[in-house]
């Protein structure tokens, strides 16, 4: 089991890189994202309820693996960030290359409230302030759309 979990939780190994885990954790979200976009509403929506929960999970578990409170090499939440900052965001490579960029921003500063969401205990915790620094990312992709 601590296999299956590590090797998800690091991005199938990418989480282990010594430089920028969390950026090559986002981008490997891309093609995963693209994959999973082409799913009719509302099964995409539901598979990322189900990412989320999953996600959670593994981050707990990984937590425990490594022995450390939201170790670097966990990068599985950087995934479930950037899903939720390009959703029912018009799929272009300009909006997911704006996409990328806003969600880092965020993950990386996590202005107020995001991290607030760090200290929430387990996976949860892991999680939650990804989802919404992809929370802030896709409401800013969604004004952008509005403007152009």
């Amino acid at each position: 089991m601590n296999y299956f979990t590590t090797i998800l939780a690091t991005g199938f190994g990418v989480g282990y890189s010594p430089i920028a885990p969390g950026t090559l954790g986002t981008l490997l979200a891309i093609p995963i994202y693209y994959f999973l976009s082409e799913m009719s509403s509302p099964l995409y929506e539901l598979t990322l309820i189900t990412f989320f929960f999953l996600s959670c999970w593994i981050s707990g578990q990984a937590q425990q693996y490594f022995g450390k409170k939201d170790d670097q090499r966990i990068v599985i939440d950087e995934m479930m960030g950037f899903f939720i900052t390009m959703l029912w965001v018009t799929k272009t490579p300009l909006f997911i290359l704006v996409g990328f960029f806003l969600f880092r921003f965020f993950d990386i500063f996590k202005p107020f409230p995001i991290r607030r969401f760090e200290k929430v205990r387990g996976g949860f915790g892991v999680v939650l302030d990804d989802v919404m620094a992809g929370i802030f990312a896709n409401i800013i992709l969604h004004v952008l759309y509005n403007i152009i």
